[in-house]
């Protein structure tokens, strides 16, 4: 990715000139984590967008999954005429998109029309937390794993089938199996390459536990970065699959075996890029790992919200499937809410609450409250939890979006760090989702009802 902001013009004009590049994806990043924008015409947007940005309904930050208008928003309503948001470009992120032909990407963010930041943007909201780092002369450094689950069904195929009768690509568990990977390889390795063509640094490839799940780890980066590569990937990943002749989801419970997971790995560095974690205490850390650590711990179940957004993100904490339900951290235990794993310089927490659905930009940006308000505090570090965190008598994660919202709604942890504007928007997002779902009528219901009940 180009840094500089005339040079990155001047590479996208010769682009444009020599005809590699005609087309320019100028995305927002909405509430569900999804990619919102607009396709452009590159020198359109060399000559105008880039200087002086593009416009958006304010209703994309303020609608459910399904696009519906619904009340309850501050920023976008009937009544103040669902007006334009200002997208500007940041053009230190145009990147190519190998999968589509003669075309690069760019982030844009949101602000109101007299240049003030919308706060309830999720790249907004990161960025503020970046900023209170880096007002320790900290930098954050982040990788997100995501799992997803690979079909043989086409997108429109599993559409017109409720989703039902699919046929996984992978017909047993293939955990590490290289077998198992070698199968869809064809896939995988064009998400790949085509990812590392796209600026990206993949890392590698396994199988893991449900019918045809999968995941694909790329290398660490800054948490703005980090969260920026994890929406491209994981549109791009959905995209090729569609280019394929496939599906895949990341949804975080897609039937009863295991879910998707994202596991979050957050780490810090000073001002003269050293390891902040690592130090002279058990386990070689940081008097901050411990502050940090029980910040996260203390904040975990108010702030849930922003790491499991969704009503389906709740199905996946169950025991014994590698999905965490206590409140509890250990070394390298992979039954907490918090695994603590690499040595010195690597040395890492390992949040593995959030699922594949889960916004990047909000997880890593509670991650930050959670760990400050541990080193603002001084919060010792409980004990940590040896052997299987399914037994203990651990706080438990919340175990539905309506006990995470409520939470999150009264914390004050939030209201401090966020402001009331960003906990009443996401809180709302909450009871929409709860709302609609409350109002459904599901398979579960007909098969129990139809004709025994």
């Amino acid at each position: 990715m180009t840094q500089d902001r005339e040079h990155a013009l001047e590479e996208l004009r010769a682009a444009a000139q020599r005809g590699t590049v005609d087309t320019v994806l100028v995305v927002i990043t909405d509430m569900q984590g999804r990619l919102q924008g607009k396709r452009m015409d590159v020198r359109f947007f060399v000559d105008e967008v880039a200087r002086h940005a593009t416009e958006g309904c304010s209703y994309l930050l303020a609608v459910d999954v399904d696009m519906n208008t619904v009340g309850g928003y501050a920023i976008s309503s009937w009544e103040t005429g669902y007006g334009d948001l200002v997208m500007r470009p940041d053009l230190s992120t145009l990147r190519p998109v190998p999968w589509h032909e003669r075309t690069v990407l760019c982030h844009a963010d949101v602000e109101w029309e007299n240049g003030s930041p919308v706060e309830e943007s999720p790249r907004a909201i990161l960025k503020r937390q970046v900023a209170r780092l880096a007002e320790r002369g900290w930098t954050g450094l982040a990788g997100t794993e995501l799992e997803f689950i690979v079909f043989e069904d086409r997108y429109e195929d599993a559409w017109r089938r409720g989703y039902r009768d699919m046929t996984p690509a992978n017909s047993y568990n293939v955990d590490y199996s290289i077998l198992g990977t070698s199968r869809i390889e064809p896939l995988l390795g064009r998400i790949r390459r085509e990812m590392r063509d796209a600026g990206m640094a993949v890392e590698s490839v396994k199988g893991e536990c449900n019918l045809g799940q999968h995941e694909i780890a790329f290398r660490y980066a800054d948490l703005l970065s980090k969260a920026d590569e994890h929406v491209v990937y994981k549109t791009g990943a959905k995209e090729i699959a569609a280019q394929e002749g496939k599906s895949l989801t990341f949804m975080a419970k897609f039937n009863e075996r295991e879910g998707n997971s994202c596991h979050v790995h957050l780490s810090l560095r000073d001002a003269r890029d050293v390891p902040i974690f690592a130090g002279e205490l058990e386990h070689g850390t940081s008097e901050v790992l411990g502050w940090w650590l029980a910040g996260m711990l203390a904040s975990l179940p108010e702030l849930t919200l922003l790491v499991a957004p969704n009503v389906n993100s709740y199905k996946r904490f169950a025991e014994g499937s590698f999905a965490p339900t206590a409140v509890a951290w250990g070394r390298d235990n992979r039954t907490c809410a918090f695994r603590l794993v690499g040595h010195g310089p690597s040395l890492r927490a390992e949040c593995r609450v959030p699922g594949g659905d889960v916004n990047p930009y909000l997880a890593l940006a509670a991650l930050v409250v959670g760990g400050l308000h541990g080193v603002e505090n001084r919060l010792p570090l409980e004990e940590e939890l040896r052997g299987n965190a399914y037994a203990s008598d651990k706080p438990r994660i919340p175990a539905t979006l309506r006990d995470a919202a409520e939470l999150f709604g009264r914390s004050l942890v939030a209201r401090k760090a966020f402001g009331d504007a960003v906990v009443e928007h996401y809180t709302q997002m909450a009871r929409v989702e709860l709302a609609a779902f409350d109002a459904a009528v599901t398979d579960w219901e007909r098969y129990r009802g139809f004709e025994r009940l």
